[in-house]
Formats: structure tokens, sequence, C-alpha cells
């Protein structure tokens, strides 16, 4: 199954600090390689034909760097506007709902996420797939985790699995939500009500570069075997 993919790269990276001063999150240098690249490999790993990268701060430098790539990009301008008001923006571009998610600030070490998701997808019971990691299995996390899974499948908040970031969605419900800019956790809560909010777990290792001590610690990840 090839689904359309939206790559979120449109974030201030406040957490990096002086890092993003001259420029995004995505540019960042991972393993000798911007974070937005080892992003676009799992895509091309999984057979993605049709990329969305969603852009605002310092939107021209991604934008040079992806020219001769066989992705779309799209600004939001001029504010910034979540996950899931940049996945309702995009719709027009991305095609036909369900569609792949992923952010761009997080190192993959294990299977592809998109193929198992795809793999694993059953739209008959599911409006949403999380691709959800042990926290044991994290690297540069610290918390607790996101999320609790049943023996179903199905997956409500607490401790336990980390969200990776990386998910397939139907996109309908996002036409529900009056705000512009608002999280994907807004559809995300109205999908557990329905018992429609589902995940999987992650077998391989993630790591987690929304910050600078990530950095080393994908590159650790990356380098072991």
């Amino acid at each position: 199954m090839t689904l359309p993919l939206m790559l979120f790269a449109a974030g201030f990276g406040t957490r990096m600090g002086a890092l993003t001063a001259d420029r995004p999150k995505p540019m960042i240098s991972v393993a000798g390689r911007p974070l937005i690249d080892h992003a676009l490999d799992v895509a091309a790993d999984a057979g993605v034909t049709r990329t969305v990268v969603n852009l605002h701060y310092r939107p021209e430098m991604i934008e040079a760097h992806l020219a001769q790539r066989p992705v779309i990009t799209i600004r939001e301008d001029p504010d910034i506007l979540e996950t899931g008001g940049g996945l309702r923006n995009a719709l027009p571009l991305l095609g036909k709902s369900p569609v792949f998610t992923l952010n761009s600030d997080a190192v993959w070490r294990g299977p592809n996420p998109l193929t198992l998701l795809a793999q694993a997808w059953d739209p008959t019971r599911m409006d949403a797939l999380l691709m959800c990691v042990p926290v044991a299995q994290t690297r540069g996390y610290d918390g607790t985790g996101d999320f609790t899974v049943d023996a179903s499948g199905h997956i409500t908040r607490g401790p336990g699995l980390v969200y990776s970031g990386a998910q397939i969605t139907k996109t309908d419900r996002l036409q529900t939500v009056a705000t512009e800019a608002f999280s994907l956790n807004v559809i995300w809560t109205a999908m557990q009500a329905d018992h429609r909010l589902c995940g999987l777990t992650y077998p391989g290792t993630w790591c987690d570069v929304g910050h600078p001590r990530g950095i080393a610690l994908a590159e650790e990840m990356l380098a072991d075997v």
C-alpha cells in the first residue's frame, strides 16, 4: 500500500536553542546529513511517491535544499498552523485520505516505520494508527510515555509508549475543527473516544533529535553495530 506523506518541517525548533538561530531544525546535521534527509530516506525506502513538506521558519533554506528532490513544499504564512492545521492546509496537495505523517526531528534504527504501519493498517477499525516506541527503546527521551496500549491495539493516554512522530491517519475529522491552527492531538482525542485510535509498537530504536543532546545520541545509535 502506497500512501502520500506529510512531512512536518515548519516548527521553530526552540528546544535546539542557539543551533536554530540561523537555520531551521530540519537542516541541522546528524551523522553528516541534515535531519530532513534522514526522514526522506525513510519515505523513499517505504516506497512513498508523493511527499509534501510544510515550511514556516526560514523556509527558503529548506526549499533550496529540496529543489532537486521529487517533493512538494508548502509555506505556512503568515502564521504557523501546528500539526493538525498544517496537515489540513496541505490536503489539496496530498490527495485522498488516508495519509502518512512523519516528523522530521527523529532518527530510526530498525525496520522502516512507514512500511510497518502500512502492513498493519486496517481502515475498518482504525481512524489513525500511531507508531509508538517503548520508553526503554528510545534515546534522548526523558519522560514516561504518551500512550498505553490494550490487547486489541487501541491506545489511551498514559505511560509506557512514546509517540514516535509517524502515523497513518484518515483526514475527514480535520474539517470538524473550527480553529485554523491546532494540534493533531485534537482529533486523536475524538478518535480515542470512538475507539478508533490504535497504536503499533516499534521493534527497533528511536531517537528524539528535537534538542541538542539528541544529536550525539542519534549519531551513537546509528553507529552502533
